[in-house]
């Protein structure tokens, strides 16, 4: 395993209020509800093998990471200390769910987001989401599109090689648009704040991103479902109709009916909260 290096250490202290803002969007993310398919503290979804408390366990679990990697962000450390970072923090969000995938894909992008914040934090100036973008690209870009080519085996990636999809890895090569360019406006500019806003920014992604989550339970058929729900929720005015909620409650029931869970769209969503947490407006 890479150990992060003594430099990276002086910066955790730091790199708490990453780490903290990083935990509180995923909270975010977990207490939204009505939240189609996805787990919440009223119910959970379409899942059968965990609820908010198996990722409430997971969040403690994460509590030291993302500091960790704010800190090897900020020291300028090479991809491969972020990887081990986070192939650690995988183990132990295992080890604290008996095995259940909670955060997976929460771990490898608000991990990076928080490596991308620390950077721009390292070097002074304003912290916007722009210039997050720009040192993920800049340190570690040739890392994820070299990351492509190694053939992994996750149910996500096996979906995405199946149905010719763009992966959450994709995603991360190519800059994070559905995050930087779909979520985070729509959570920004709707005009909604708290719940609400939130919502909107959920369904704005559902109706983009390849969630490889949705394909691998209900295949190519289930996310065009997703897709199409998502865009006739937004059609309807959203959530600022005053019925929003009752009909994203309704669209809720029928994706648990068909088994369906956009876990992609809900991780781009925290990766939104935690831009809006940590960075300024433009």
């Amino acid at each position: 395993m890479i150990a992060a290096s003594a430099a990276t250490r002086s910066r955790v202290a730091p790199s708490r209020s990453i780490g903290h803002a990083a935990t509180a969007a995923l909270h975010d993310e977990l207490a939204l509800e009505p939240k189609p398919g996805l787990v919440s503290f009223a119910n959970a979804g379409s899942h059968t093998d965990m609820d908010a408390g198996t990722f409430m366990r997971s969040l403690f679990a994460l509590r030291h990471y993302f500091p960790q990697i704010a800190a090897a962000g900020a020291a300028g450390e090479r991809f491969p200390v972020l990887e081990a970072l986070g192939a650690a923090a995988e183990r132990r969000m295992l080890r604290a769910t008996g095995g259940i995938n909670t955060h997976r894909g929460a771990i490898f992008l608000l991990g990076l987001l928080c490596a991308g914040l620390g950077r721009v934090t390292a070097g002074g100036g304003a912290l916007s989401a722009h210039r997050v973008r720009e040192a993920i690209a800049e340190d570690w870009g040739d890392a994820l599109r070299a990351r492509l080519s190694r053939s992994g085996d996750s149910n996500g990636q096996r979906a995405a090689r199946r149905y010719a999809l763009r992966s959450a890895g994709d995603e991360a090569a190519a800059g994070f648009p559905v995050l930087f360019d779909t979520a985070l406006p729509a959570l920004r500019t709707s005009g909604l704040t708290g719940p609400a806003a939130r919502l909107q920014a959920l369904f704005h992604t559902m109706a983009v991103l390849d969630d490889t989550t949705v394909a691998h339970r209900g295949g190519l058929e289930g996310l065009r479902y997703v897709q199409r729900a998502a865009r006739g929720f937004l059609d309807a005015g959203g959530a600022a109709r005053p019925d929003g909620v009752a009909h994203a409650r309704a669209i809720h029931e029928a994706f648990v009916a068909r088994r369906l869970s956009p876990g992609g769209a809900a991780d781009v969503l925290a990766a939104a909260c935690l831009l809006d947490r940590t960075c300024e407006r433009p």
